[in-house]
């Protein structure tokens, strides 16, 4: 690493080597090889602890759109092993409504995928190595081995920053506008003895959603993610196998036969989290670190790499003009026309997503006269049911 990158005058610097940061510096080296850029990444300079499974690595199931597939192709960032969704079944426990979406509705090969974060850190992780080579003047910097030279990075002069270390909804410093769901996700991989290929399961319980979506693990693996208040989440913990397998098979029924066997449980508080102005004169923050959602309809990610994908087309454009460092202005008038292409995707995915989480957990009977007609109204609505669907796949344009 060169001993004077203190002193150096960045283009970009981007903090955050989750999957949201690593896409941006990746889309903004593609397009601008020559972008003087620096990242920040907290994490380790090997792979070791992703290859190898390391306890301390992120397992859940994360679910990745049609769109963020094509999005992650054009750097090559897309993990090998992503079970397809052909079909989602959404229905209420002990109520009527379900709505079905199929592949074939909607003209497409899937309706989304399913990966494990650290398979799509890993992916992502590799992607940015290759592009290393023809890009001079990029430093990837990570802080645990030198941290002295990250906060003088943090500190140097800048064009515009970057904040893409989001974490998650209780672990984040910054509280701006959102609020808690008072509920917890209980997420593991559950081993079933009737599969259905390709199927994703959204069964809305009194307490919260409950998701059984593919795994990586195979045709008789799923992944979980039953959402309730925090102490019934924390108690299903702790249940033995058989106890927690009993219980799941009472909430979910025998659609998929039995429940034989779960692992890797893990649990994670819920909440909306989310900032009002995601840039500020040449600061700009994307994916979890500008908002963080319920897990409900699967959108976080998906949002965080279009944030990352738009922002990378704009600073590489901007930095690719045949001009000197761009001024404080002309930067906060780049980032400020960035917000404003993101405010409708964001606002529109922010509003479904909070919605979901909170009216299918009302027991409000109206509200549960009224969603079940609802579910029965996208079901019965061809069109209603493919712009919501394509809203998941694509994003708002």
């Amino acid at each position: 690493m060169k001993s004077n990158l203190n002193s150096l005058t960045w283009d970009v610097v981007i903090q955050g080597g989750g999957p949201v940061g690593l896409a941006c510096a990746a889309w903004c080296l593609q397009q601008l090889p020559t972008l003087k850029l620096a990242l920040i990444d907290r994490n380790p300079r090997t792979d070791a602890a992703l290859e190898n499974g390391d306890k301390r690595s992120d397992t859940r199931g994360i679910a990745l759109s049609h769109g963020s597939k094509l999005l992650l192709e054009t750097i090559h960032a897309w993990p090998t092993n992503c079970p397809e969704i052909h079909r989602i079944h959404v229905s209420q426990a002990g109520r009527f409504g379900r709505a079905i979406m199929t592949r074939e509705e909607l003209h497409q090969d899937a309706l989304g995928h399913i990966a494990r974060y650290r398979d799509i850190h890993l992916a992502l992780r590799q992607a940015l190595r290759k592009l290393q080579p023809s890009s001079p003047h990029f430093s990837w910097i990570h802080s645990n081995e030198t941290p002295d030279l990250a906060s003088q990075v943090e500190s140097a002069e800048s064009a515009c920053v970057v904040h893409a270390e989001g974490g998650l909804f209780n672990q984040q410093e910054w509280i701006e506008a959102g609020r808690s769901y008072d509920q917890s996700a209980l997420v593991g991989l559950v081993e079933v003895d009737q599969p259905q290929a390709h199927q994703a399961w959204e069964r809305f319980t009194p307490e919260g959603p409950l998701a059984l979506l593919p795994s990586h693990a195979g045709e008789h693996f799923l992944n979980l993610v039953w959402c309730s208040t925090p102490s019934t989440a924390q108690q299903r913990l702790e249940l033995n196998e058989p106890d927690f397998l009993a219980a799941l098979q009472h909430q979910f029924g025998s659609r998929l036969g039995h429940f034989i066997s779960v692992r890797e449980r893990r649990l994670y508080e819920l909440g909306l989290n989310y900032r009002k102005e995601v840039a500020v004169d040449h600061s700009v923050w994307i994916g979890n670190a500008a908002q963080t959602l319920h897990p409900v309809a699967g959108q976080g990610l998906n949002l965080g790499l279009r944030d990352a994908y738009l922002l990378a087309e704009k600073l590489a454009w901007f930095f690719s003009r045949p001009t000197p460092l761009g001024s404080a202005n002309s930067v906060a008038a780049l980032l400020q026309d960035y917000a404003r292409t993101r405010n409708a995707d964001r606002k529109t995915t922010i509003g479904i997503t909070d919605f979901l989480a909170r009216v299918f957990t009302s027991q409000f009977l109206p509200v549960v006269f009224t969603r079940g007609l609802a579910l029965s109204a996208l079901q019965w609505l061809p069109p209603l049911k493919t712009s919501l669907a394509r809203q998941m796949m694509f994003g708002r344009r």
